[in-house]
């Protein structure tokens, strides 16, 4: 299971402040927007990219009036809010992990300077377009925990079936990943068998991994949480492989 992948289900479990909180309803509003208008259809069955914006502002308990507002806005049936871009910056941290930073902004200037000096007040350095994407694969990515799974071969049963490609053991969950053509039929495949899912959405997977340890692993964590904070960050890939009971330390 990648780092960020376990990150994000670590923080997850442990909740947010309401601050975070909102900070974090206003950037999952902000893809679903761009979603619906870049698709160009506010039908999520027609729009996967869009489908998969909803799902993740569901999980992350955002009100579905707002969801519905966000795709309004994006199709232009409700006017008003900024135009964004989506942005890619890429980069390494400290011990030599990759990451990829994917933004949504109305002003690249300012954003561009945010995510350079989350970079070099964190020990890492930001690099030039394609220094880090091709170490990325985009890929659906199922997280389920254990304690609610069936038996390893009923859910490799249940999800092969259905599309996908791999079954992983990521120490307190599994995790499914899929073609992005076959998330959708996975998912559904899961939610009808009656297997709570921890999360799932689209993502970017690292090809391979790099072990971090001790400061540097503390380091790593830091940055990465300094860019998440960002108001224009919608995600951070990073490619870092941290024992998950480190970072539950770390994270608290």
């Amino acid at each position: 299971m990648s780092g960020h992948s376990k990150w994000s289900t670590i923080k997850r479990k442990k909740g947010a402040a309401d601050a975070k909180r909102s900070n974090e309803f206003a950037k999952l509003l902000r893809a679903v927007e761009v979603a619906a208008r870049e698709g160009g259809s506010g039908d999520v069955k027609a729009n996967m990219t869009l489908a998969s914006a909803v799902d993740k502002a569901r999980s992350g308990s955002v009100p579905n009036d707002n969801i519905d507002r966000a795709i309004k806005r994006g199709t232009g049936e409700l006017g008003g809010g900024a135009r964004y871009e989506e942005v890619t910056y890429e980069g390494y941290g400290p011990g030599g992990v990759a990451m990829f930073v994917e933004t949504l902004t109305d002003n690249r200037n300012r954003t561009s300077q945010d995510v350079r000096h989350a970079f070099t007040r964190n020990g890492g350095n930001l690099g030039e377009s394609g220094s880090t994407a091709w170490m990325f694969n985009r890929k659906g990515s199922i997280q389920i925990e254990k304690d609610s799974a069936p038996d390893e071969e009923t859910l490799l049963e249940t999800t092969l079936e259905a599309g996908a490609e791999d079954l992983k053991d990521a120490e307190s969950t599994w995790e499914v990943t899929t073609d992005p053509g076959a998330f959708a039929s996975v998912r559904d495949a899961i939610e009808a068998a009656g297997i709570p899912m921890l999360s799932a959405e689209l993502t970017m997977l690292p090809q391979n991994t790099v072990p971090v340890e001790g400061g540097q692993a503390k380091q790593v964590l830091a940055l990465l949480e300094a860019l998440e904070e960002l108001d224009d960050v919608q995600n951070v890939y990073a490619n870092f492989d941290i024992p998950e009971s480190v970072m539950a330390e770390l994270s608290g």
